[in-house]
Formats: structure tokens, sequence, C-alpha cells
């Protein structure tokens, strides 16, 4: 199929541009995207001091000393950590809806431009959205448990045997990482068939899947610039963040900025000022990638034969 790169890019770009409204939505989307962050941590000693048998001092009293402690604290704070777990997996769910719907709307917003609409609304989009919310949402949740299914046998087995089953496990990770990656790009490809098809949960994934394996070179081709340069633009977007924490980073790591928090406090001030800036960039971010992937449906969903033009030309 002679499938244009260019077109579909630079397309998106258009869209996203003139209709600013999908901005939000794109903002919206970014709440469903898995952003993972590290914590790090020092000891304030080096080493053990030697005891008698049972001293805190050793390790083995350390540990259980510490579980001792814990066990406490969970039995002295135990109606405080079901609240604060139910609040989290609540404001989880909140701002997972939020994406969905953000994914949905972009999929409406660039499909209502490409068939000829001159302005887009939110509250229009947003109720137009709402039909296919539990669809979307539903095979996304199928989708992430049945990877968590995968993955927590691997990461017990890792941490059983004090990561020397990673070695083991390495092939094993070489074939998941490919296969993951096809799998979020059925998953995108099976959203615009549930919004702009209106088919279910499953004929949805059937869609993606019969666009993916029917378009392999073109969808390939399309993940990759999506994938990279999407990665490449996120650093660039994340840059004043790095910037902000690395020094910090570096400082800890040397046991050199142990003394004072006003290293951190500099660090969180400036991550904190600058988050507003990078939650919009990386929602036009999302809103142009999604806007991309809208199109490459509604572009490979064509009849092979059918060699009109399938991408309107931008408004003037």
């Amino acid at each position: 199929m002679n499938f244009d790169f260019g077109k579909v890019l630079s397309r998106s770009w258009q869209i996203v541009w003139k209709h600013k409204v999908l901005w939000i939505f794109g903002i919206l989307a970014s709440c469903a995207r898995g952003n993972g962050g590290g914590n790090s941590g020092g000891s304030g000693d080096s080493g053990y001091q030697t005891g008698p048998n049972g001293d805190p001092s050793l390790p083995g009293g350390q540990v259980e000393q510490a579980m001792e402690q814990f066990g406490q604290f969970i039995n002295e704070n135990l109606w405080i950590i079901i609240v604060a777990v139910v609040f989290i997996f609540l404001l989880s769910f909140i701002f997972y809806a939020l994406g969905m719907m953000g994914r949905i709307g972009l999929i409406k917003g660039t499909f209502k431009v490409e068939n000829g609409a001159e302005a887009l609304s939110f509250g229009e989009l947003w109720s137009e959205s709402m039909p296919y919310f539990w669809r979307v949402f539903g095979l996304n949740f199928l989708i992430g448990l049945a990877v968590l299914v995968l993955i927590v046998p691997f990461a017990l087995f890792a941490v059983l045997t004090a990561g020397v089953g990673l070695i083991c496990l390495i092939p094993l990770l070489c074939v998941l990482i490919p296969l993951s990656w096809v799998l979020l790009v059925i998953v995108e490809q099976a959203q615009a068939g549930i919004v702009l098809e209106d088919l279910d949960m499953f004929g949805g994934f059937r869609r993606g899947w019969e666009i993916v394996k029917s378009n392999p070179g073109p969808i390939i081709v399309m993940a990759l610039i999506l994938g990279i340069g999407g990665a490449i633009v996120g650093v660039i977007v994340s840059l004043p963040v790095i910037i902000a924490v690395l020094p910090l980073i570096i400082g800890y790591g040397m046991g050199t900025s142990q003394e004072s928090t006003t290293p951190i406090i500099i660090a969180a001030a400036c991550c904190l000022l600058y988050f507003p800036v990078l939650l919009f960039l990386n929602g036009v971010l999302t809103a142009y990638i999604q806007s991309a992937w809208t199109l490459t449906f509604l572009q490979l969903r064509k009849p092979q034969e059918n060699n009109a033009p399938i991408l309107s030309e931008p408004n003037a």
C-alpha cells in the first residue's frame, strides 16, 4: 500500500496547531501514560558494628527490629493506611479515566476535522466521546491486567533469586519487549476502531490486529517515527527537570550533599515551577502523536485499490 508518511505527519501538526482545544485533550490523555519514577535513599554510616549475638547493630538484629517496628506501625495506623490506599486507588482511577477520555477526544476530534469540521468545541467533543468510554477503558484495563499477570511471576522470580534470575530471563525479555511494542501499536489502532467504527471492545481489538497484520511495513515505520521522535522530544522538554535533579543525585551518590536540605528544596522548587510548562508541552506532544495514529488508521483502513486522496488538504 502506498502510505504517505509525510502527509500524515504534517497533517497531524496542522490539525493540532489549528484546533488548540485538542491540547486540552492531549493533557488529559497524558494522565493515562505510564510515567515511572525511582526513589533513592542513602545511609548514614557504612558497614555494621560488631556486637553480641542479637545486637541490633548486626544485620540480623536490624532486620528483626525493623520488622517489629513496621508491624507496630501497621497496627497503630491501620485505618489511616486503608483510607490512604482507597484514596490513592480512587485518584488513580480518576486520572486514568481522564486519560481515556483524552484519547477518545483526540481520535474523535481528528476524525471530525478530516470530515470537514471547521471548529471544535470541548463540550461537544466530550459529550461525543462519552459513549465510547467504557469500551476504550475496558480494552486498556484488560490489556494492562494481562501484562501485569505476565510480569509479576518474572519479577518474583528475579527477587527470589536475588537478581541472578534476571540473567536467565534476558532471552525471554528480548522477545517480550518487541511483543509489548507490537501490542501497544495494536491497541492504538483498536482504540481508533472502537471510536470511528463503533465497535465493541473485542471487535476493536480484532480490528486493530487486522490493520497491523495487513500493513506491517507502514505500521512499523510509523511506530518508529512516533516512538523515537516522541522520546527525543520528551527528553528535550524534560531537560529543565533533569538539570535541576541531576546535580542532587550526583552529590548524594558522592556523599557530598547529605549535610544540608537546601539543594533538595531548590531542586523541588524548580521542578514545581516547571511542572505546568512540562504538563502543557507533554499534552501538545500527546495530542500530536494520537492525531498521527488516528490518521494512520484512517489511511490504512481504506481499500488498497482506492487510490483517491485519503487525507484532506489543510484548510486555509
